[in-house]
């Protein structure tokens, strides 16, 4: 038996015994109410047709699905769990790398009197992940999880502790490079009681990681000078009659550095309704496909300021990032093998529409990122809160280049061997570039019509560089308005229906997107979209009109959630958080079920 088979089979019998000791654990004896089991399971599910004119993924299974299966066991000092995963035909837009099955995921952890340890598998994150965040997110097909030791001593009143080693997680294997961090965290309002008192909290943190990964046989063909006798470089003279070297091509070997250090140092004050963050890091040179192979320094810079009170936030933001892609093996792409996260400093959408244009952090060569939030709620009975009170929210997005980086991009682009190998091109620290990456400009109004009715508006200003994000396509400029409204017909029945539209001169032109969702509580939700674009070209070049249109039956009991449905969903790009994939096209018969105990 195979490990995959041994580890799936041990899942198993952990489920029986979960159900056994949840079925006899209210009369057994104590020791078992010592313990506590949890677990989840996720399935989705695809059931594919064939369409050519929105470009479905041909293939012969007929059905597809991601499939996880965790199991967990906890006590008062001991936990321990193992997920099951099942992507043997797993959904489109997951990389091929993706396809598999086995148990990639288990740990025991121990804790004692503020000591805890950690064996196995584990996630962490260092202050805002510049130099390490590793994380799961299944829609997105990404789990850089890290596989060795950790431990944190939270033991001291004040100071947080946290040391680990391992190696990272790419799909079914692990990087052959080992990932080191530590991490420390001093809190001074655990030492001075008055802050607290003045309802204030400051601290400090600082974190070092260092990838160690052997060198790899990186070469490429490049102009070589050709030298005299005099060991000095050979000349010529051109049509023009100047001097220029004689070169010659040849082979260019790389010295790869086999460890590559970071750094992060951070303060966080909050006083009241106030609170700021200042952090910076830096990466050691760090030659990868991702910046072409230079020996280049990282940094990274963030800056946050906000301030709440009730009816009333702000918040101001302000990254500076230039060469942080910071990967467990150098020669990968996409979104395998990071290390560390950059967060995009752009809103998260979660309407339709909205999702079209989505913003992808350039980790290179790098970005400066603005955003500015504020929201504000108008008072009961008033002019403009009127009966039940008002709410508005605007939010600006802004993303361009550092420095001028389009000699950089067409070194990229055109795989120029004059970077190559070289310290790359320098970039001043607080010099702005010309290119513009992204702009959003969002406005919310969120008014309750009645006791039972509340509505919610919102418009968009999207400018989307589409070269920088996906390659090509230029600067596209969308124009979106939204309208929501929740209908509480009584306790038991609801009703919500959402109108969109998009308009842009680019790209596709028009969209228009509809959708009504009615409710039975508890168990049932009924849910029917149309999203429509009249400009949808197929394989060949040629528009259809098309309608992606999903209906969607949810049931919920309990812990247990079952959905059904049939439609058609868009090509493009999902995103989290600056992170995206893409996602092809698709249509069929799709089921979800999740549980949780």
């Amino acid at each position: 038996m195979n490990y995959r088979k041994a580890a799936a089979l041990s899942i198993l019998m952990g489920a029986a015994l979960s159900i056994f000791a949840q079925t006899t654990g209210a009369n057994s004896d104590n020791e078992w109410k010592k313990w506590r089991f949890t677990g989840s399971v996720q399935s989705d599910v695809l059931v594919p047709q064939d369409d050519d004119v929105i470009g479905t993924e041909k293939t012969d299974n007929w059905a597809l699905t991601n499939t996880y299966v965790q199991l967990g066991v906890i006590n008062k000092y001991i936990e321990a769990g193992a997920r099951l995963e099942f992507n043997e035909y797993p959904l489109p837009g997951f990389e091929k790398d993706f396809k598999g099955w086995g148990v990639p995921f288990y740990y025991v952890k121990g804790n004692y009197k503020g000591f805890e340890l950690t064996a196995g598998t584990f996630y962490e994150q260092f202050g805002s992940g510049l130099i390490l965040r590793t994380y799961e997110e299944r829609s997105l097909g990404v789990d850089n999880s890290l596989r060795g030791g950790r431990i944190m001593i939270d033991a001291l009143k004040g100071v947080r502790f946290k040391a680990l080693a391992g190696q990272q997680r790419r799909y079914w294997e692990t990087n052959d490079a080992w990932i080191y961090g530590a991490d420390v965290e001093l809190s001074f309002h655990d030492w001075f009681p008055k802050m607290q008192e003045n309802n204030t909290a400051f601290t400090i943190g600082g974190s070092w990681v260092t990838k160690q990964e052997d060198s790899e046989n990186i070469g490429k063909t490049v102009s070589l000078p050709v030298y005299g006798e005099d060991g000095k470089p050979a000349t010529t003279l051109d049509e023009s009659g100047n001097e220029i070297p004689v070169v010659v091509p040849g082979m260019q070997n790389l010295n790869l550095p086999s460890a590559v250090g970071s750094f992060d140092v951070r303060a966080n004050l909050r006083k009241g309704n106030y609170s700021f963050l200042a952090e910076y890091a830096q990466k050691s040179q760090d030659p990868s496909f991702d910046n072409g192979y230079i020996y280049h320094t990282g940094r990274a810079l963030l800056l946050t300021g906000s301030y709440s009170k009730r009816g009333m936030s702000l918040l101001a933001q302000v990254k500076r990032s230039e060469d942080m892609s910071f990967r467990s093996r150098r020669s990968m792409n996409l979104t395998s093998s990071f290390i560390n996260h950059l967060p995009a400093f752009t809103p998260q959408q979660t309407y339709s529409l909205a999702t079209i244009y989505p913003y992808a952090t350039q980790n290179v060569p790098g970005e400066w990122a603005f955003q500015t939030e504020g929201a504000y709620t108008f008072k009961k009975k008033t002019a403009l809160g009127g009966k039940y009170g008002t709410t508005i929210k605007a939010t600006f997005s802004h993303v361009r280049s550092i420095d001028d980086q389009t000699d950089y991009f067409e070194a990229l682009k055109n795989d120029k061997p004059s970077l190559y190998g070289t310290e790359g091109i320098d970039s001043k620290f607080f010099k702005m570039g010309d290119t513009k990456y992204y702009q959003e400009f969002t406005f919310d109004i969120e008014k309750k019509l009645s006791k039972k009715f509340k509505l919610n508006l919102k418009y968009l200003n999207q400018h989307y560089n589409k070269t920088v994000v996906e390659g090509e396509g230029g600067m596209i400029k969308a124009n979106i308005g939204i309208a929501e409204g929740k209908w509480n017909i009584n306790k038991k029945y609801a009703l919500r229906c959402e109108a969109q539209y998009l308009h842009t001169n680019q790209d596709q032109k028009d969209w228009y997107f509809g959708l009504v969702e009615f409710n039975m509580l508890p168990h049932f939700m009924f849910t029917l979209s149309d999203q429509f674009n009249a400009h949808v070209l197929d394989a060949a070049g040629e528009e259809h009109k098309v309608h992606y249109y999903q209906a969607l039956v949810t049931f919920t009991q309990k812990s247990h959630r079952l959905s059904v449905g049939y439609g058609k969903t868009r090509a493009g790009y999902n995103c989290s958080g600056g992170v995206c994939r893409y996602v092809p096209a698709q249509k069929g018969l799709t089921a979800s079920y999740t549980y949780n105990f």
